[in-house]
């Protein structure tokens, strides 16, 4: 059965001021690298045969955190580009622009020159094929939030507006006992679980 590994990279930089990064290559704050080393025993259950990371500097740092300094970098799994919101922070958007920033968490709005949901999730989508289309049983994905939600959106038709932001240096599980993908796990981390993460 093929199993893919989903990991947010831990908190970064512009995480840890709730600044919106889409695709800005914002690398990881002291905390976020400590996160990552916490999550590696756990990943390291799981034996990744092949692992695919991000080319943003944020995961590929987190990849190389979880023991895994080798990992394929694949574009496909980039953040969403959120054009001109990029370096913004969300309370700002919260209090100036409510509606449009409910619209973007719920895959409704793309601000101006940012990516649109479906492109985004057909984008992911592809990533997905690729890791399922591998020979290896499991496949390591170290990522975004944004790739994780596109990614349960793509294969579970589980609606962006219906998942909460996904938390730092989590770990989530898809496996495909044979067509269709099931979710094993969501969120799980070695710390408390952050109900609340930063775009």
């Amino acid at each position: 059965m093929k199993r893919i590994l989903l990991v947010r990279h831990g908190e970064s930089e512009w995480n840890a001021i709730r600044r919106l990064q889409g695709q800005a290559d914002i690398g990881l704050s002291e905390r976020g690298e400590q996160q990552a080393l916490a999550l590696a025993p756990m990943v390291a259950r799981f034996n990744p045969a092949l692992v695919l990371t991000s080319d943003l500097k944020r995961a590929a740092n987190t990849a190389h955190l979880l023991g895994y300094p080798e990992a394929v970098r694949e574009p496909l799994l980039r953040e969403q580009n959120v054009g001109t919101w990029t370096g913004v922070e969300i309370e700002q958007l919260i209090r100036d622009a409510p509606a449009a920033y409910s619209g973007w968490r719920a895959g409704t709005f793309a601000p101006e020159n940012g990516e649109i949901w479906a492109d985004f999730r057909e984008r992911v989508g592809l990533a997905i094929a690729k890791a399922r289309a591998a020979p290896a049983d499991t496949v390591l994905m170290v990522c975004h939030g944004g790739v994780i939600r596109a990614a349960l959106d793509g294969a579970l038709g589980l609606a962006p507006a219906r998942i909460i932001p996904v938390g730092p240096a989590s770990l989530t599980i898809l496996a495909f006992p044979k067509d269709e993908a099931r979710l094993e796990v969501f969120n799980a981390t070695t710390f408390a679980p952050i109900l609340d993460a930063p775009d």
